[in-house]
């Protein structure tokens, strides 16, 4: 992909609207973990980030460097979102006015593949596949019907995730953050028979008070979920380390931030040899893909 070296008239809007602005982010969790999220995003944002707990999940306010870290390091949350535009709409001819408003170019690429997500609740627009195909039609029509000079050249596997939530006549839009959910941490090479998720591992973990320093013994690991994740708590490793994800393809990345972000959680990292997590199964495969991870990724 290239990318604009000078400031332009829509990097300067991107600057204005998307980088230098706070902006509302909800971080999605499976049922029970909001909570959990909600201490994490305590103790990673700065203090005094508002932030309130919702059915399945946690919204806060913050910038779009708080974005880039929440990705990297929150162990429980499913995936996150960052607020585009809410508005109220009743009806397909109001909400086609309100969606042509958009300022798609701000948010996704020219020509990118967009995927749209659509719920409905006591709302009058109930039928998905035509507000999906509404708000496919904007983003079309806002790029036909426009030049912004400074707009970046997208690979033809850029994909967006845009997710439209109907509740009341509300209409909420988002855009995915995350790319793939985030229990794949990018470390194990495929998922074992009846597999548990990393984000329930880890908070299964941490509501059992495991802090890293105590030793813990899963003789019946499978494919070391429950190890694997002891060990980035332990050695507090990122969970999002070994991924990309989907804001390294918005207008409004900033690569030189996203690395230094990067290599200040690099200096947190504690590394040991001395054997504190213990992993054994009968499953002779699962523990060697298991050791050649570990191996891999150190």
């Amino acid at each position: 992909m290239t990318r604009a070296t000078t400031e332009t008239p829509l990097t300067k809007r991107i600057k204005r609207h998307v980088i230098g602005r706070k902006r509302q982010f909800f971080a999605a969790t499976a049922p029970g973990l909001e909570k959990i999220c909600r201490e994490e995003l305590n103790v990673l944002l700065p203090s005094g980030t508002p932030m309130t707990i919702v059915e399945g999940g946690v919204k806060f306010k913050g910038r779009l460097h708080d974005c880039y870290l929440a990705d990297l390091n929150l162990r429980t949350a499913n995936r996150l979102l960052m607020r585009i535009e809410s508005f109220h709409a009743a009806n397909f001819r109001e909400l086609e006015k309100k969606l042509i408003a958009v300022p798609w170019e701000l948010y996704v690429l020219r020509g990118s593949p967009t995927h749209i997500r659509v719920t409905s609740r006591h709302s009058r627009l109930y039928h998905k596949d035509a507000v999906a195909g509404r708000v496919q039609e904007s983003i079309a029509f806002r790029f036909a019907q426009n030049e912004f000079p400074g707009e970046v050249t997208p690979e033809p596997t850029v994909t967006h995730q845009i997710f439209v939530r109907l509740s009341d006549n509300r209409v909420t839009l988002s855009i995915d953050s995350s790319g793939d959910l985030l229990h794949k941490r990018g470390i194990k090479p495929r998922a074992a028979k009846a597999p548990i998720r990393e984000t329930l591992a880890a908070a299964a973990l941490i509501l059992s008070g495991y802090t890293g320093t105590e030793p813990l013994v899963d003789p019946m690991c499978g494919s070391g979920t429950f190890a694997i994740e002891a060990a980035l708590i332990a050695q507090k490793i990122p969970p999002g380390r070994f991924r990309d994800f989907a804001f390294m393809e918005w207008p409004s990345f900033q690569p030189k931030r996203w690395q230094h972000m990067k290599q200040a959680t690099e200096k947190k990292i504690v590394r040991t040899n001395t054997p504190f997590i213990f992993a054994s199964d009968r499953d002779e495969r699962a523990v060697r893909e298991l050791k050649d991870s570990v191996t891999q990724y150190g």
